[in-house]
């Protein structure tokens, strides 16, 4: 068991933060620092990738000493500058002093998030093992767009999205310090998944799966690769976040992870 305290939930906070700024950093180099940027703020991370995008919100807020009135302001006119709602993920070990803030400034509480973490050791404990049928390998940047188009087949049942993971897909697998992995079956693409790492933690996302190629252990067999992965390059802890009681979460659960805490997203108006 993972104890969990306010210097855990900064090393989480910082590493999805940072995670967020590569890829913002990805976006812009595609896009332009107009379309896509930004700041940090009392050790916070602020990032704009748009108006509809969920990456544009901040995350750290409060891990990492005291937050004033005037770093409040930095964050509101950086997203009232680009005419975007100011969104705050709020770790529930930040002090409570900065919830009595957010109520003086009109936020409110809009969606949870489940943080959870395992660490990483000789024995990785993973419910199931990835089947021998499939291959798992770090993708080349030649690569980028066949990936990308991979982890958009997944979301094929779901119209609405596919565009939007597409194109996330094209930044993801090219942000700095990502590492975007492909499972394959007779040598067809199936799945994806991408791991970051920063000062010894492993996040992973990016999860996807073609509909015809679902509950073959694609999923099981990228786990288990990005967790060795990490191992090999000194991770002594891995994390993902998941919508709360989802099968992400049980999932998760299953294999070694535990909740470390509930996020919450905070909107002001």
């Amino acid at each position: 068991m993972i104890l969990v305290d306010k210097e855990l939930s900064a090393r989480l906070e910082r590493t999805e933060g940072l995670a967020n700024a590569r890829f913002v950093e990805a976006r812009a180099r595609q896009s332009g620092p107009q379309e896509a940027t930004w700041i940090e703020v009392a050790g916070a991370f602020a990032m704009f990738d748009g108006t509809s995008s969920p990456l544009t919100q901040s995350f750290g807020l409060g891990m990492f000493g005291e937050v004033t009135s005037e770093d409040f302001e930095k964050i509101e006119a950086f997203y009232s500058q680009r005419m975007a709602p100011a969104f705050l993920e709020i770790s529930p070990l930040a002090s409570i002093a900065l919830l009595h803030q957010l109520n003086d400034r009109n936020y409110r509480p809009i969606e949870y998030t489940s943080v959870l973490c395992r660490r990483l050791g000789p024995d990785l404990a993973l419910a199931h093992r990835g089947s021998s049928a499939i291959r798992v390998r770090a993708i080349d940047q030649a690569e980028t767009e066949s990936w990308a188009q991979c982890a958009a087949r997944g979301w094929s049942d779901e119209p609405d999205f596919f565009e939007m993971i597409l194109g996330f897909g094209r930044t993801m697998a090219s942000a700095r310090g990502t590492t975007a992995m492909l499972a394959e079956i007779d040598n067809k693409a199936v799945a994806t998944g991408v791991v970051f790492i920063e000062e010894k933690v492993a996040l992973l996302a990016g999860a996807s799966t073609i509909p015809e190629a679902r509950r073959q252990g694609a999923q099981a067999a990228l786990l288990e690769s990005r967790l060795k992965f990490a191992q090999e390059q000194g991770c002594d802890l891995a994390m993902m976040c998941a919508l709360p009681g989802s099968p992400s979460q049980r999932n998760a659960q299953r294999n070694g992870f535990q909740i470390a805490y509930t996020r919450t997203k905070w909107k002001r108006g």
